[in-house]
């Protein structure tokens, strides 16, 4: 995994797992699954912190976040409404023409297989779209 360009603090890393930690419940535990199955279909995932407190998955542009709320962990895609879901796994955020976010609930089961080819269909769409770097 790529490091964040932060200069001074803690990692995003390190501010992810001290929140995985801190919720120490079951948004916690599921938060934890969640971010595993990221690094798992994109191993060049930078994970980054944004808006005061929020994990965010990137590569070439943002893939999802992952926000906690007292009875939902959101995982909220910058694109979702762009991506094929045929699992259908979105189940909130629908009326929207960009985003698209999955509610999970305490108890929820998480469709790993589904979700990771959901989360690799968001790389390709930033990747496919990512501006050409210029050579040095």
């Amino acid at each position: 995994m790529k490091k964040s360009d932060a200069k001074e603090g803690p990692s995003p890393s390190r501010l992810i797992d001290a929140r995985i930690t801190e919720l120490g419940d079951w948004r916690g535990e599921i938060l934890g699954k969640l971010r595993a199955l990221v690094k798992q279909a994109d191993p060049d995932v930078v994970e980054e912190w944004k808006w005061r407190g929020v994990p965010v998955w990137e590569h070439d542009g943002i893939i999802c976040t992952g926000e906690t709320y007292k009875s939902v962990v959101k995982m909220t895609f910058a694109k979702g409404a762009s991506l094929k879901d045929p699992a259908k796994l979105f189940n909130s955020s629908l009326e929207g023409n960009t985003r698209r976010a999955i509610d999970f609930k305490e108890g929820d089961a998480i469709d790993a297989a589904a979700l990771k080819a959901l989360i690799k269909a968001a790389v390709a769409l930033n990747t496919a779209k990512a501006k050409p770097r210029k050579k040095s």
